[in-house]
């Protein structure tokens, strides 16, 4: 089972929660997923992200030749990291005849996955302890 890193997490909660008890700026971890990253339970996740999680497991096969690419993050919602930090892998949408929107993007981290469903306008870090 995969887990996902908490201590970015925590940190920029801290931080935060600091500033507004206390008053004041808030100082956020550079690391720290920006707000728009929001989370999701692997179990609410659709079963074809769950498809896409267990063939990132097992280094595929994988259904598109872009799957497993170098994601650049240039929306810049994802925690700023070096190129080459993060990848992209198609959620299959039923239906679609094409890749569709959905995508699963992880990170070097152990366990540090997003899914989005809208092509990378927001992103959601997976939970797997829920």
């Amino acid at each position: 089972m995969r887990f996902p890193p908490r201590s970015t997490r925590i940190g920029a909660l801290v931080a935060l929660t600091s500033a507004l008890l206390i008053g004041g700026a808030a100082t956020v971890p550079a690391n720290a997923a920006p707000a728009a990253v929001g989370n999701v339970c692997y179990s609410a996740l659709p079963s074809q992200a769950h498809d896409t999680l267990d063939l990132i497991e097992s280094s595929g096969p994988f259904p598109f030749p872009q799957d497993g690419t170098v994601f650049q993050n240039r929306e810049g919602i994802l925690p700023d990291q070096d190129t080459g930090y993060y990848h992209e892998y198609t959620v299959i949408t039923p239906g679609s005849d094409d890749r569709g929107a959905r995508r699963i993007v992880t990170g070097e981290e152990q366990q540090e996955d997003y899914y989005t469903a809208d092509h990378y306008e927001s992103f959601r870090l997976v939970n797997y302890s829920c």
